[in-house]
């Protein structure tokens, strides 16, 4: 209330705080605070403001590192706008991140506040940091297993992958156990960070039980919080000596297809943290990664044996010795990825009768193609070799062991079991000469080199087999003298298309022309020397090899089956050139 001379209660009057009041806030506050003069001089800095920047001193310019940056050197009022006034800065100085405010106090003198931002962004820049770490990691893994866990079909190769990746992103030892292959035997691999290359081991399956969890992960069961168990019961043979005590032991399945790859146990030494949520789902992960590798290597290798067993009865057998004369072949499939095709050629060698102990027929040669290509064929081709061995036991004769196996091919439930053949049965005949009781059923004839290197085509033919009820055939008988050579081929031989232009048909007179020219060599050589040719003839001049890189003919199954009168390389001595006879 004013009174008559308008002064104020003295009630309402602020008394102004002491200097020595404010200089005694100002060292107790937490925030520095620096005061400046006009020319950028420091007057004042408290206690806080000099354990922040400790080069603050009083009568001399401010530190550099706080100075704004349009007036580096100086602070001035003008040099403080009302933006970085108000919004204030952050700067870096030893190692701190410092945050500056800066007010104007009037006539040119400014006031800088300082606080300490380091703890609270340097825990956010370490949870950032972490947060980059653990994604760089978790990519690197997911492509190192990628790239591992894909590039082997072999099972124990992906299962040493796996421990290898294990030992990298998650454990100090991991191991991989196989399913047992019997109820005896189980099979390890097992890597150890520090040590060489995984090593492998076969240990009795009862030994599973010893180890927690492992016996229900082998069988595709999870056991225990994230298949985290209890390290102290862990046995002496998971580890190798020296390891150490286990601290931490993760135990997980190895999915595979319908049925468990496996089980991976990853361990880490006493003393190391534990497994925590992140390691734990990079090792799910890696479990699942691991089964699926080692599921699909497994199934490779049971198919592949498979199809060793039967690709093994539809080859070519080896060519038996026969007395008086020699046997050689070659059998070329069109598609590269396999060895069997539709051609095929095969030797029935005469038993003797148990009852007598007589050899009741002569050694019996079969060359032929099937319609088609590919394993598909090569069935085919199997069902004839194996029809015709079971034929002889009812049947010797060439025309009629045919008249029997066409019945047989149209009684087949597959589609167009087309086969074309021609049989020989091997005779030897005094003066060294053999003779061939030959029989053909839509086949190319063979053909006869003689001794002075003419070649001649049999007169031989007949109808194909699996298309008619009734068949039709010519049957002959030709005489090789010793040195001269019967040439079966197929016509993937003839009908090869190649040459420089890779459109033409190498043809049966080129095939006489290649025969020819290997008058007095032995049989191995001689087919050798013909397959050469067309493949040559096939690639173009450049050779099997460069050539199916290259490109080049059509290709088709080639198959050559040659018989050469004689065991020796050259025969000496006055002899009659053989003949061929029309059977009646």
């Amino acid at each position: 209330m004013k009174g008559a001379t308008g002064s104020a209660d003295p009630r309402h009057r602020a008394a102004r705080p002491s200097l020595d009041l404010m200089a005694a806030l100002l060292e107790r506050a937490a925030e520095g605070v620096v005061l400046c003069d006009a020319d950028g001089l420091v007057t004042m800095a408290n206690p806080a403001a000099v354990r922040l920047v400790p080069q603050i001193e009083v009568g001399l310019p401010a530190p550099t590192p706080l100075v704004p940056p349009a007036t580096p050197g100086s602070v001035t009022p003008a040099s403080v706008t009302p933006a970085s006034t108000a919004e204030g800065r952050s700067v870096t100085h030893d190692g701190r991140v410092i945050r500056v405010r800066v007010e104007e106090m009037g006539e040119g003198r400014a006031a800088w506040y300082l606080s300490e931002e380091t703890p609270r962004r340097t825990q956010k820049t370490q949870r950032t940091e972490t947060q980059r770490t653990e994604k760089t990691q978790r990519t690197e893994f997911l492509l190192e297993a990628a790239h591992r866990l894909s590039a082997s079909l072999n099972p124990h190769r992906c299962a040493r992958a796996a421990t290898e990746l294990g030992v990298a992103f998650l454990s100090d030892a991991a191991i991989v156990l196989l399913p047992p292959a019997s109820r005896r035997r189980m099979e390890w691999v097992r890597a150890v960070s520090g040590r060489g290359g995984p090593d492998e081991g076969v240990l009795p399956a009862a030994a599973a039980a010893e180890v927690p969890g492992l016996t229900d992960a082998l069988t595709g069961l999870h056991n225990g919080a994230g298949g985290r168990q209890d390290p102290g019961g862990t046995p002496d043979w998971l580890v190798p000596e020296g390891f150490g005590p286990v601290g931490h032991l993760v135990v997980l399945p190895l999915p595979g297809n319908g049925v468990p790859a496996g089980a991976i146990v990853l361990a880490r030494r006493a003393g190391r943290p534990p497994f925590d949520d992140d390691d734990q789902v990079m090792a799910r992960d890696l479990a699942t990664r691991a089964g699926a590798a080692i599921s699909a290597a497994s199934l490779f290798r049971e198919q592949s044996t498979i199809n060793a067993i039967l690709i093994g009865d539809l080859l070519p057998p080896e060519l038996p010795e026969i007395e008086g004369m020699r046997l050689a072949g070659r059998l070329r499939a069109s598609q590269q990825a396999g060895a069997i095709g539709g051609d095929f050629y095969d030797v029935y060698l005469p038993e003797a009768a148990p009852e007598t102990g007589i050899v009741e027929r002569p050694p019996l040669i079969i060359l032929g193609d099937v319609c088609g290509k590919g394993a598909r064929a090569a069935v085919l081709a199997g069902q004839v070799r194996h029809s015709l061995r079971t034929l002889l036991l009812l049947e010797s004769r060439p025309d009629r062991l045919l008249e029997l196996l066409n019945r047989s091919l149209l009684a087949s439930p597959s589609p167009n079991s087309y086969v074309t053949l021609v049989l020989a049965a091997l005779r030897v005949a005094p003066g060294g000469h053999v003779l061939l009781d030959l029989a053909v059923a839509g086949h190319p004839p063979p053909l006869v080199l003689r001794r002075d290197g003419t070649v001649e085509e049999v007169d031989v033919r007949g109808s194909i087999l699996g298309a008619l009820k009734r068949i039709s055939l010519w049957p002959v008988t030709l005489d090789l003298a010793p040195g001269e050579v019967c040439l079966l081929y197929s016509d993937g031989i003839t009908e090869a298309f190649g040459g420089p232009r890779g459109r033409e048909m190498f043809g049966e007179e080129r095939l006489k022309e290649a025969l020819a020219s290997c008058a007095g060599m032995p049989a191995d050589a001689l087919v050798e020397r013909l397959e050469q040719l067309s493949s040559e003839w096939l690639c173009g001049g450049l050779g099997d090899g460069l050539g199916g890189v290259l490109g080049g003919g059509q290709r088709d199954d080639r198959a050559l089956l040659a018989v050469r009168a004689g065991t020796g390389r050259t025969e000496t001595g006055p002899t009659q050139t053989g003949r061929t006879e029309t059977s009646p």
